[in-house]
C-alpha cells in the first residue's frame, strides 16, 4: 500500500494542552500540531501564532478566556506559513505583527503556499470556508520592535534565518521566557522546506545567548527548565545537521534527489522516526536540503502541483 502524502492521512484529533510557562505566560500545544503563545499584559492579551484556521483559534481563545477576559490587542506571526497565519481574524485583534521578510513573503508566495498546505493537512484546514483569505500584517518591522503591554516589555526580533528569511522570535524580559516559532522544535521534525540550513545553527546559538528559563516551542511540549530548553535547542540543531549534510554530500557528486532521500533516511531514520510529522517532512526537507547545497539560497515556491511532483519522484 503506498504511503499517504504528507498528512493525508493524519485525521486524529490531537490533546491540548494549556501550559503556564511563567508568570502570565502561557503555551498552548497538541501533541506535535501548531503551538501558539500568550503573553498576558496589564491591560490587554498577546497571542502569539493563529492557528490555520479560525475554527482552531477559537480553541486558542477558549482557553485564554479560561484564565482572563482580557481584550487581545495584538496578534504576533513568526512567519507566514498558512497553519500559523489563516486563522487571524477570529481573534479581532487591533495590530497584528509579521517582520518586513514575512509580509514580503506573503506577497510572493503566500497564495501558493496556502493551496500547499491546505492539500498536506487535510484535518488541521477542517472549516476553512470560515477564512477570510491571506492574512496581512497591520505593522512590520526590520530587526526589532518592543510592544508594551502596560508596563509588561515584550521584544519581538528576527535574528537570522532559519525555518523561513523571516522567522522572529518573542522574548518576555521580566520573566526570561521566549516564544521561539518553528526555530526551535521539541521531539517533533522540523519543516525546513523553505528553511536556511546554513545559517539555521546560528539563528539558534542566537536563541540560546539569552539563557531563557522557559522555551514555547512551535511544535511539542512546553520547555520550562534550563535543562530542557537545552536539550530542545540540541535536538534541533542535530535534525538540521543530520539532514543537511548527506544531501550535500550527494548533491556534491552530482546525485539524483532520489539519492539524497535514501541519504538522508539512513542518517535520520534511526534518530527522529518516531518524531511527531517526520514522514510529513522528510520529502520537503530532503528538497530543500539538495537546492541549498548546489547553491539555491531561496527556496523555490512550493505549490501543490510541485509538491505531488515532488513525491511522486521519490516513491519511485
Amino acid at each position: 500500500m503506498a504511503k499517504a502524502f504528507a498528512s493525508q492521512g493524519d485525521m486524529t484529533e490531537k490533546k491540548i494542552s494549556f501550559s503556564e510557562i511563567g508568570t502570565g505566560l502561557y503555551a498552548f500545544t497538541a501533541e506535535g500540531d501548531p503551538n501558539s503563545g500568550i503573553i498576558i499584559g496589564d491591560d490587554s492579551v498577546m497571542i502569539i501564532e493563529a492557528q490555520a484556521t479560525p475554527r482552531l483559534a477559537k480553541k486558542v481563545i477558549d482557553c485564554v478566556r479560561s484564565i482572563t477576559d482580557k481584550p487581545i490587542s495584538h496578534l504576533v506571526l513568526t512567519h507566514y506559513h498558512a497553519v500559523r497565519v489563516l486563522g487571524a481574524s477570529a481573534f479581532k485583534a487591533n495590530q497584528v505583527i509579521m517582520s518586513d521578510m514575512a509580509r514580503a513573503m506573503v506577497v510572493e508566495r503566500g497564495q501558493q503556499d496556502w493551496d500547499s498546505e491546505f492539500q498536506r493537512f487535510p484535518r488541521l484546514f477542517e472549516g476553512y470556508e470560515s477564512i477570510p483569505g491571506l492574512t496581512w500584517p497591520s505593522t512590520t518591522f526590520k530587526n526589532k520592535m518592543t510592544i508594551y503591554l502596560g508596563n509588561r516589555r515584550v521584544d519581538l526580533m528576527h535574528l537570522g534565518r532559519a525555518h523561513t528569511a523571516g522567522d522572529i522570535v518573542i522574548n518576555v524580559p521580566d520573566e526570561n521566557v521566549m516564544f521561539t516559532g518553528d526555530i526551535v522544535e521539541y521531539r517533533s521534525a522540523c519543516y525546513c522546506g523553505d528553511g536556511h540550513f546554513a545559517d539555521w545553527g546560528e539563528t539558534l546559538d542566537a536563541i540560546r545567548s539569552f539563557k531563557p528559563d522557559a522555551i514555547a516551542p512551535g511544535r511539542g511540549e512546553a520547555l520550562i527548565g534550563e535543562a530542557l530548553v537545552e536539550e530542545a535547542i540540541e535536538l534541533t540543531y542535530d535534525f538540521i545537521e543530520s539532514t543537511y549534510h548527506p544531501a550535500a554530500k550527494v548533491a556534491a557528486r552530482n546525485g539524483t534527489l532520489k539519492e539524497a532521500w535514501d541519504a538522508v533516511r539512513t542518517e535520520c531514520d534511526c534518530k527522529f522516526k518516531d518524531y511527531a510529522i517526520y514522514e510529513h517532512c522528510l520529502p520537503f526537507n530532503v528538497s530543500r536540503a539538495y537546492d541549498e547545497a548546489r547553491g539555491i539560497d531561496s527556496p523555490r515556491i512550493w505549490t501543490a502541483e510541485r509538491d505531488l511532483e515532488m513525491w511522486e519522484a521519490l516513491q519511485a
